[in-house]
């Protein structure tokens, strides 16, 4: 079985910072990449930050220097700092997680956690 935690979600003035965390727990043969995604009402769930195991990142254009994701060294744990955040950063995020297991590529997905920006 394999679970992804996240945590540091809540309710932040525009302009302000979060930080989110994902800490990855279970068994498998490999991670190839952690991610967050974000998804509001009556959209689809969208890409924001992605971190490969070779330590390549990409973001979405409408986070681009604004967002920093990062893995923690040791731990299968990646963060999204989140800097000056707008309303429209508005969502339930997700962590994502690419593993292998049993020769299998397969992705796994967080509960959500709930990112409010207030104007």
């Amino acid at each position: 079985q394999v679970q992804l935690v996240e945590s540091g979600g809540g309710l932040v003035q525009a302009g302000g910072s979060l930080r989110l965390s994902c800490a990855a727990s279970g068994t498998w043969t490999s991670m190839k990449t952690m991610a967050w995604y974000r998804q509001v009402p009556g959209k689809q769930r969208e890409l924001v930050a992605a971190v490969n195991s070779g330590g390549s990142r990409n973001y979405a254009d409408s986070v681009q220097g604004r967002f920093t994701i990062f893995r923690e060294n040791g731990k299968y744990m990646v963060h999204l700092q989140m800097n000056s955040l707008k309303p429209e950063d508005t969502a339930v995020y997700y962590c994502k997680a690419v593993l292998v297991r049993n020769f299998k590529v397969e992705d796994f997905w967080g509960q959500g956690t709930q990112v409010t920006v207030s104007s």
